[in-house]
């Protein structure tokens, strides 16, 4: 009789937990969903337990917890920062860490202690605390499948020949404003950096794609995901997001992974791996396909350059830079600083931290709250 493996998704209510569920949904001789954990979209979250009636759910917002005991009398129900520990303790296959932010970091280091699968679509675990993170998958023999559809793609191409890999080339759509100028930018309104061309996704990475910050940040988590050096990892333009990913080897052969551009295909194979499963995601038309590559405007869009220098600088910078950056986004995304503002903040919350090398996992929480308030004076002074 075959396994149908137990999930868990953290983060259910966000763009790639309801595609996480959409895979289960489809796949009920392979998975069973038995727990989930939401923030405070707690309509999405009933309708949710209705349907796939899982064991254990988790919710942060201590007011909506009665709300889901009185319609679910015999389900578990944990709530704050100690509950999502607590639906981690149970018997369990993978674990989708699909949590926003720096938020993500715990959850992802409790479920590698309990020697799980993480399927991570939580990037700031490994931008903020990357070497803690591989030790741990490491230290407690549990695995580590990236769902970023980049990381998924370079994980694929790598596969057993990590030991030829030359350079890695993440690929990135170039967000809205692709080919805009600096003064250009200047202009630009939140409504339109909302408008991410090819893909759909929660507000703050759809922000963070329209500045490169995101794939400044995919750098930093390819570094740790993969172990190369910070040379090894380029960034190139490909406005069509088919190929999702290349790597490059020492005899200068190219692999790349193609798909349309579906987040369920990358979570299907987190879940799946080293099997596939079938999906009913588009095929690519490959009789009508273009492709093209450019450059990045590094003059226009700072983030990669600067994602370079926290990459050789690393310690508390990565943990510093999303602090930073969450309060920036939040801040642009309520209409309190302009478009390039975003990246102004980041930079002088950089340059105002002093790093930590080698940091423990207090020094990282510590960094981040630093990172945040340093940040929210910083917006608060440009408002004056």
């Amino acid at each position: 009789m075959k396994h149908i493996k137990k999930v868990i998704v953290l983060g259910s209510t966000g763009t790639i937990g309801r595609l996480t569920l959409d895979v289960i949904k489809r796949n009920p001789d392979k998975y069973e969903l038995i727990g989930v954990s939401g923030k405070s979209n707690i309509n999405e979250l009933i309708k949710q337990i209705s349907e796939f009636k899982p064991s254990a759910v988790h919710i942060y917002d201590y007011k909506n917890v009665y709300k889901i005991k009185d319609e679910f009398v015999n389900l578990e129900v944990y709530t704050g920062d100690s509950g999502i520990c607590k639906l981690l303790d149970r018997e369990c296959d993978i674990v989708v860490n699909a949590i926003s932010g720096f938020a993500g970091l715990i959850p992802s280091i409790e479920s590698l202690k309990r020697g799980f699968r993480l399927a991570l679509a939580n990037k700031e675990s490994m931008v903020v605390a990357g070497h803690l993170v591989k030790d741990f998958e490491k230290k407690y023999m549990a695995q580590i499948i990236p769902v970023d559809s980049e990381h998924s793609a370079i994980f694929q191409c790598i596969d057993a020949h990590d030991k030829y890999v030359k350079n890695v080339i993440l690929t990135a759509s170039g967000g809205p404003f692709r080919g805009y100028s600096k003064d250009k930018l200047k202009y630009v309104k939140c409504e339109d950096a909302l408008k991410h061309p090819t893909w759909k996704m929660g507000k703050r990475i759809t922000i963070d794609s329209a500045t490169l910050i995101n794939k400044g940040m995919e750098m930093i988590e390819a570094k740790w995901l993969f172990g190369l050096e910070d040379n090894q990892i380029k960034v190139i333009v490909h406005p069509q997001s088919i190929m999702h990913s290349m790597v490059q080897f020492v005899d200068n052969s190219y692999i790349g992974l193609m798909s349309v551009p579906d987040m369920r295909i990358p979570i299907a194979y987190a879940l799946s791996y080293p099997e596939r499963i079938k999906n009913d995601c588009s095929e690519l038309d490959l009789f009508y396909l273009t492709m093209t590559f450019e450059k990045v405007d590094i003059d226009s869009f700072e983030a990669i350059k600067l994602a370079y220098n926290i990459m050789k600088e690393d310690g508390t910078y990565p943990a510093v830079f999303n602090a930073a950056d969450e309060i920036a986004v939040d801040a642009f995304l309520n209409k309190r600083i302009d478009f390039l503002d975003i990246i102004d903040v980041v930079k002088y919350v950089l340059d105002k931290h002093i790093n930590i090398k080698n940091p423990t996992l207090e020094d990282i929480i510590d960094a981040n709250n630093w990172g945040m308030e340093t940040a929210m004076q910083f917006i608060k002074d440009l408002n004056h």
